[in-house]
């Protein structure tokens, strides 16, 4: 056959950009012994070209098209319209529907057919495209066929494709539509196959849709379908529907919906060796294809036809391991409170610096706890310590703890490693460590932390080539044992034993839920509380000067400090950021990612920060909100000390309770101190490591500095040990991640791929509340402000924040919310410490938050007890 047309037969692996996506897969699936797939031929997307490529009107539309956005809805469909009115009612190319009329003469022209759109976007691994084309069945005849070619062409400018494209970042111009053209298959039953399950993501569970009819009743919602799963070779759940409709095709073209009848509407699909059937045909297309696949199929005549296979592309990968055993995996991104994909350099130095045995996967963190989890000792203590700081961690751990057989005792032991070394970091983390109630084991703690950091700056600067890289492999060393020096880890668990200690035995005397949490705030030696206030001190500064103010409320560029000492006040506020970023510019969002760009790199992110705070608070505010804070924290612990007197052994009560509170006050605020740590040590090595990229970029090894982001370390410092980088290893990892940074990564997933999603325990949530975990008391109303991204947040002192997660750098949007609600978070995570220190309640750990939540509406938030309203 010509370019024009390619019998399904005779397509190759390699013609993505002449098939589409749906015409390449059904190539390589007519070719795999014992999966049927109807005959017939694809119009390859050169056809389509033909039509389009010389219309001028349709290039000039496609022009304004291409400079829309998303948000720009009425013009989208305005402009879309007009796109595929001309395509539509432009002639098909002569040479294109002889082409067509020669196909159609070998398979039979009085046959029916089916007419389907294949996008050269479309099936693909991180993109599926799903039906956002059009397909037509049980056509009939050269004219009607040609008819509905062009239809499909025309769909490829839906307003649901064109907007889809934009968010998914195609080029209305990069993408090309071929057509499928096959014999039509009259079924008595179609449906869905997916050979991973598409609820649990479990890989080794199939999960079949079957109704009676063609599969467009399904697939369209017009009717409910059965559901078979199968795992292992067995059926494991079968769930029967009533199916009172079915699309069937009528004799002259075209469907109909029929009712089914009475007797028929409650029988089951397939029999029981035909959903094994089925499901061993779904396997081994998903080995041939090397990945979990949606599949269309349809059955006639005791056959199995397959009519479309495409990547499931909403599975998140499974960390990989190095035996065939079960695994559990922790999202460690819902510990640290950054969900975000990671660049693999960001990856590769949290690995170099964690002690925990971790794997990555969708380019994010999870730690193998598998080895804990095969011990009864070590699984207590792991799974208390997380259930007090994530209730859903532990509901999901207890799940899969009883399931019989899924985890094997024998794997603790067996373990070449065994499990002293591999869980050195989570062992000390779930110990219950003692250490003396002295304030200055923190400052001591603190100070030499400092110290550390200031040798590192000096050192760091005569190194360079791969001396650099040894020198930061062996800084690391030390960053570790400051990270997880015992004294370190033992001032934290103080003050987190101390917390739970008086939130257990207060409720328990005095009927008083989280007490802990007014005693928490304004603690003194909170890094991170100190640097939002910090901010609210420079603001200060430059209220003073309303030149500067005009001048920041209309800069757009990072060198807006070079500019400043022009104006009245400016060298005064040039100082002031300069030296607020000398202590904090290393932070940034998402900054346990060394990729992530600083705040010192990027200062313009402070700016409407700085202004916000000019505008919703007095001077002087950050000493009088901490001076308040400290006050009721005083008036709270005296509050407590004299109820507890009062009743019987009251006075060791008091005296118990007071050595917790004063083991809070003392230690609580160093629980951020080892992160600044960290995230200092990584910004002066990122300094030192762009300019090893500055000069591959001058030698041509990369295009830009940024492309030394995409490697990992030990790749990095090949790279500058040997100058040499095939550079196609750059371009797949920005392809990874662009996949990747949409997905939504678990908090628990195993080695079958299945995510294990626990619950909260709420007792009388009152109807139509959103559930979460209660860390910072109290109850607010407020607008509900959904903010995704720290640059766009303009919040007032009335407002609710809602987001995914805080990081550190959050905190400066802290000084000016009532109310915190995020998706991620724990009892001890970033969030919820500076939450209770500035005393806002907060709700942490609610699923799907800034979906249910929309932005404006009126909320109030029940911090205590842990639940959200929508009023």
């Amino acid at each position: 056959m010509s370019s024009l047309v390619l019998g399904i037969q005779e397509i190759g692996n390699t013609q993505l950009s002449l098939v589409g996506g749906k015409g390449l897969h059904l190539g390589e699936l007519s070719k795999m012994e014992g999966v049927h797939v109807p005959e017939g031929f694809c119009v390859t997307t050169e056809g389509y070209r033909k039509a389009i490529e010389h219309n001028e009107t349709y290039q000039a539309l496609l022009d304004r098209l291409t400079r829309l956005k998303v948000e720009d809805r009425d013009q989208i469909g305005e402009i879309s319209g007009k796109i595929r009115q001309i395509i539509r009612e432009a002639e098909i190319p002569s040479d294109v529907a002889e082409a067509v009329t020669a196909c159609l003469s070998r398979y039979g022209e009085e046959h029916a057919y089916a007419v389907r759109s294949s996008a050269t976007a479309e099936d693909l691994p991180n993109a599926s495209f799903a039906g956002q084309q059009d397909t037509y069945l049980n056509i009939i005849g050269l004219e009607a066929i040609l008819h509905h070619i062009s239809k499909c062409w025309a769909s490829l400018y839906t307003d649901r494709a064109v907007i889809y494209r934009m968010q998914n970042g195609f080029d209305h111009r990069q993408v090309y539509l071929a057509v499928i053209v096959q014999r039509m298959v009259f079924p008595q039953a179609s449906g869905i196959l997916f050979t991973a399950d598409p609820v649990t993501s479990n890989r080794k569970r199939l999960s079949i849709d079957a109704g009676f009819g063609l599969g467009e009743a399904l697939v369209s919602g017009l009717v409910s379908a059965d559901c078979y799963q199968v795992q292992e070779g067995e059926i494991v759940d079968i769930r029967i529907a009533a199916k009172k409709l079915a699309i069937y095709g009528r004799k002259e073209g075209g469907t109909e919906t029929r009712q089914i009848d009475p007797e028929q509407q409650n029988e089951q699909t397939l029999t029981d060796p035909q959903i094994l059937q089925l499901a061993r045909i779904g396997r081994q297309i998903e080995v041939c294809l090397d990945r979990p696949q949606d599949i269309e199929w349809c059955l006639a005549d005791d056959t199995f036809y397959i009519v479309q296979s495409r990547p499931i592309t909403t599975l998140y990968p499974i960390p990989e391991a190095d035996d065939e055993e079960n695994h559990v995996y922790l999202s460690v991104g819902h510990q640290q409170m950054m969900t975000d994909a990671m660049k693999p350099l960001g990856l590769s130095f949290y690995l170099l610096t964690t002690l925990a045995p971790m794997r990555t996967a969708g380019a994010r963190l999870f730690v193998d706890v598998t080895p804990m989890l095969a011990s009864p000792a070590s699984r207590d203590a792991l799974v208390n310590t997380l259930g007090q700081s994530d209730p859903l961690i532990k509901d999901a751990l207890t799940t899969i703890i009883e399931r019989e057989g899924f985890i094997k005792s024998s794997l603790y032991h067996t373990r070449q490693q065994g499990p002293a070394k591999s869980n050195q970091a989570v062992q000390a983390w779930a110990s219950q460590p003692q250490i003396e109630n002295d304030p200055t084991i923190v400052s001591d703690l603190i100070r030499r932390s400092l110290s550390s950091i200031e040798e590192l700056k000096q050192n760091i600067q005569t190194k360079s080539g791969p001396d650099l890289f040894e020198f930061i492999l062996d800084d690391l060393q030390q960053l570790k044992k400051i990270l997880f020096d015992p004294q370190s880890t033992a001032v934290i668990m103080a003050a987190m034993n101390a917390s739970s200690w008086i939130n257990e035995n207060l409720n328990e005397w005095l009927g008083e839920k989280n007490a802990a949490d007014p005693l928490s705030q304004s603690v003194p030696g909170n890094i991170t509380s100190e640097m939002g206030l910090a901010l609210l001190d420079v603001a200060d500064v430059i209220r003073l000067y309303p030149e500067v103010i005009h001048y920041l409320q209309h800069v757009r560029e990072d060198d807006f400090l070079d500019e400043l000492v022009k104006l009245d006040g400016g060298p005064e506020t040039r100082e002031a950021i300069c030296d607020y970023l000398s202590k904090y510019g290393m932070r940034c969002s998402g900054e346990i990612d060394i990729s992530k760009t600083r705040w010192s790199e990027k200062p313009i992110t402070l700016v409407p920060l700085i202004l916000g705070n000019i505008k919703n608070f007095e001077p002087h505010a950050s000493e009088r909100k901490f001076e308040q804070g400290r006050q009721e924290a005083l008036k709270k612990e005296q509050e407590i000390l004299e109820r507890l007197k009062q009743l019987t052994d009251g006075e060791q009560k008091a005296t118990e309770t007071k050595k917790r509170i004063d083991l809070i006050r003392n230690f609580i605020g160093y629980r951020e101190y080892p992160k600044y740590g960290m995230v200092n040590r990584y910004f002066i090595y990122k300094q030192a490591l762009l300019r090893e990229a500055a000069r591959l970029v001058q030698t041509g090894v990369i295009e830009e500095k940024e492309d030394i982001y995409d490697l990992t370390f030990e790749e990095l410092h090949e790279a500058v040990r040997t100058s040499k980088l095939d550079y196609r290893i750059i371009r797949k990892r920005k392809d990874e991640y662009n996949l990747y940074e949409k997905l939504t990564p678990p908090r628990v997933i195993t080695s079958d791929g299945e995510i294990i999603t626990g619950k909260y325990n709420l007792e009388n949530l009152p109807s139509g509340a959103i559930a979460g975990l209660p860390v910072s008391s109290g109850v607010i109303e407020g607008r509900a402000r959904v903010i995704l991204n720290m640059e766009n947040a303009d919040l007032g002192d009335e407002d609710i924040l809602v987001t995914s997660f805080t990081d550190p750098s959050w905190t400066t949007l802290f000084v000016s919310i009532k109310g915190l609600v995020t998706e991620v978070g724990g009892l001890m995570t970033h969030g919820a410490v500076i939450a209770r220190e500035y005393g806002i309640p907060a709700v942490v750990g609610v699923d799907n938050a800034t979906q249910l939540i929309k932005d404006g509406q009126r909320i109030r938030v029940h911090g205590t007890d842990g639940y959200i309203e929508i009023l």
